[in-house]
């Protein structure tokens, strides 16, 4: 499995930024599909996962201004930032989950991923 993210850029505090993973296969039938986040230094942070199907979970810095989807048919993910505040910088990944842990993937079993890409940079200046 593949994933490639893109989307990343930066952008000013209240501005928006749509990021997109693209997976190789049939990855978004069988897995729980989800996006972490990473500042240099500090813990991997869950932001949302998706399952297959189609339930959503979301953690609480992410709950109201974030928005995660994904179209099978493109096998392509979807997480689309709103209200973004400088907090949010950070390197984005995407990541594959066993289902049976999709809701624990936004908090303390973020790691437990079986496949994740290789990021995509988040800026947001004040």
């Amino acid at each position: 499995v593949q994933l490639v993210e893109s989307g990343g850029g930066s952008v000013q505090a209240g501005g928006s930024l749509r990021l997109s993973c693209a997976a190789s296969g049939y990855t978004y039938r069988r897995y729980c599909m989800g996006w972490f986040r990473q500042v240099p230094g500090k813990e991997r942070e869950g932001v949302a996962t998706i399952d297959r199907d189609g339930s959503t979970n979301y953690a609480a810095s992410a709950k109201g201004r974030f928005t995660l989807s994904k179209d099978n048919a493109k096998n392509t993910l979807y997480l689309q930032m709103n209200s973004l505040k400088p907090e949010d910088t950070a390197m984005y990944y995407c990541a594959a989950y066993d289902s049976s842990i999709c809701k624990l993937a936004v908090g303390l079993w973020v790691g437990n991923y079986d496949y994740a890409g290789q990021g995509t940079q988040v800026t947001v200046s004040s």
